[in-house]
Parts: C-alpha cells; sequence; structure tokens
C-alpha cells in the first residue's frame, strides 16, 4: 500500500480533428463536397475560432478524444461520471482483489492534527493508519467469504473507502469536454478533479488549439461568476490562467 498521485494520459483522439470539425461545419452550406475533407490546417482554425466566438459549437462533437487516468481515488470518479455524455471504463472492485490498495492523501491534511484516544497525533500518520486498517479488515472479510474472487470480493468491497485508487478510462467529444472544463475547472469544484481537468486541458491545448485555447471555468464565459455568494471572488486570476 501507498499513497498515489494522478496520471494523466491522452491515448486516442480523432485524426486531424480540426480540420475534421471544420469540415463538418462546412457541410451545412456546402453546394460542392468533393473537396470538403482537404482544407489545411490554417483553415480550419480560422473557422473554429468563428464558430466558438458565434457558440456555433454542434460541429466539435465529431472530434473525440480518449483519456487513460490513473492514482486517482473513487472520490474524484464518483463526481466525473455525473458527466452524462461521455464513456467510462473503469477497475471493478469485484473483479480486482484490493487487499494493498493503494490510496489518495487529501494535501491539506499535512499539517493538521487528530485527536484520538485522549491525545493529539499528525494527522497524515493517522490517515494512512486508518487505510491500512481497512485493507487489513478487506482482507479478513474476504477470507470469510471464501476468498472464491468475484464473489467474495464484491461483498468485502463494502469496507473499502473512497480514497480507494482507482484507474478509469474516459472518452468525450470536444463539446462536452469544454462544458466539462467550465464545471471542474471552476475553484468550487473539489481539488482532484480540478487538478485532473486541468492536465487534461494542458494535453487538449496541445492537440487541438483552436478547439480549447481560452476554454476553461464557466465564469469566463459568462464575463462574471454566476455562483454569487459562493464565488471564489478570483475571476481576474481565472481570466488571467485560462485565458492567457
Amino acid at each position: 500500500m501507498e499513497a498515489t498521485t494522478a496520471k494523466v494520459t491522452l491515448v486516442r483522439y480523432t485524426e486531424h480533428p480540426e480540420q475534421t470539425i471544420a469540415a463538418a461545419a462546412r457541410l451545412c452550406y456546402a453546394a460542392e463536397t468533393d473537396a470538403l475533407f482537404e482544407g489545411d490546417v490554417g483553415q480550419a482554425r480560422k473557422l473554429i475560432r468563428r464558430l466558438r466566438a458565434m457558440g456555433h459549437l454542434s460541429p466539435f462533437e465529431h472530434a473525440v478524444f480518449t483519456f487513460y487516468v490513473e492514482g486517482v481515488s473513487r472520490t474524484l470518479t464518483h463526481q466525473l461520471v455525473r458527466h452524462r455524455i461521455a464513456s467510462y471504463s473503469q477497475r471493478s472492485q469485484r473483479y480486482v482483489r484490493h487487499d494493498g490498495f493503494d490510496y489518495v492523501i487529501p494535501p491539506q491534511l499535512e499539517g493538521k492534527k487528530v485527536r484520538a484516544d485522549g491525545e493529539e497525533v499528525d494527522a497524515v500518520a493517522f490517515y494512512r493508519e486508518t487505510m491500512a486498517l481497512l485493507a487489513e479488515r478487506y482482507g479478513l472479510l474476504n477470507e470469510a467469504l471464501g476468498e472464491a474472487g468475484e464473489t467474495s470480493n464484491e461483498d468485502a468491497r463494502y469496507v473499502l473507502p473512497n480514497a480507494c485508487e482507482t484507474k478509469i478510462v474516459v472518452t468525450m467529444n470536444a463539446r462536452q469536454f469544454l462544458h466539462f472544463f467550465e464545471e471542474r475547472l471552476c475553484q468550487r469544484a473539489q481539488w482532484e478533479i480540478r487538478g485532473m481537468a486541468d492536465r487534461m486541458l494542458d494535453l487538449l491545448r496541445e492537440t487541438c488549439p483552436s478547439v480549447f485555447a481560452g476554454a476553461g471555468p464557466k465564469c469566463l464565459r459568462y464575463g462574471w461568476c454566476p455562483e454569487g455568494k459562493m464565488g471564489c471572488g478570483r475571476f481576474s486570476e481565472m481570466k488571467r490562467k485560462y485565458q492567457f
């Protein structure tokens, strides 16, 4: 068992994504279609910037991106799968035994103390001890259930924590990723999924810059924070960070 950190890899995406989006957009008003997919990337990027400015985003759905994410917690993936227009494949806690599971430690625990058994102890050490105890209990329950593979794993897993490390393959189209970034790069999103979203955006900007340049939290599109009293008060900082 050990603490882990996120690793985000862009593993597959639509070939020539920007030209594909531009071709789909041009088709809507093209009388001649013989050379529809032959436009160069410069022309495609110019059209994509215009489409984004107008809010005409349906052609963006023709570009699809697949990420492999590991070293993240079940807490993160419980939030991630709320994004409906996507495909997910996650490592199973039923088919895969988790005696010595790795786990994510919330960084906010650093420097904190926990009062336990009448004394103060380091919060991170207490957290690690808790993870080890749960792993031990998981193993004992699995043994009591006959160590029968999936039929014992599926019930022993009830004691596994949300901190448990998991791996997931995530596929979304470009339009959905823009929406995902608006929600999960907001400072009100939890730190772990926000960090994953930041890394995804970096990789997508390298691959498809005209689509994802300027992508970021939804306050950038509105020009103000829609969260009201719950806003972070950092609009200017977010604008500098994501819009360059």
